[in-house]
């Protein structure tokens, strides 16, 4: 299973590092992405990083804040959240790409499995 953490409220400008313990996908093996969904609207990509080589892609939307890793060692894989902003907000979900060794992209639809997520709020 996927299990995230690390979520909670903090003021404009703050940062949070969210995990996802992805017991049984090693991260070497399956790509992994982190999503978000704030309420009303759809669920977004927000990074990933692929199995083989480790390349990441990242939404424009937090580019440059956001920064994806992963520790294969502890079948980890690891959201940096800086600068946060109040359109931050929302259900943060870690998922994961069930064919092997693919590289990463941020389609929902590439996604076999999401944990329950970790809520995220930005406050002004």
């Amino acid at each position: 299973p996927l299990a995230e953490s690390g979520g909670g409220l903090v003021q404009s400008g703050g940062s949070l590092r969210l995990s996802c313990a992805a017991s049984g996908f090693r991260p070497d093996v399956y790509a992994i992405g982190w999503f978000r969904q704030a309420p009303g609207k759809e669920r977004e990509g927000v990074s990933c990083i692929s199995a083989r080589t480790g390349r990441t892609n990242t939404a424009d939307a937090v580019k440059g804040r956001f920064t994806i890793s992963r520790d294969i060692a502890k079948d980890t894989v690891d959201l940096e959240m800086n600068n946060l902003r109040p359109e931050d907000t929302a259900a943060y979900y870690c998922a994961v790409d069930y064919r092997p060794y693919n590289d990463c992209i941020l389609d929902v639809d590439e996604y076999g499995y999401f944990g329950r997520g970790t809520q995220v709020t930005v406050s002004s």
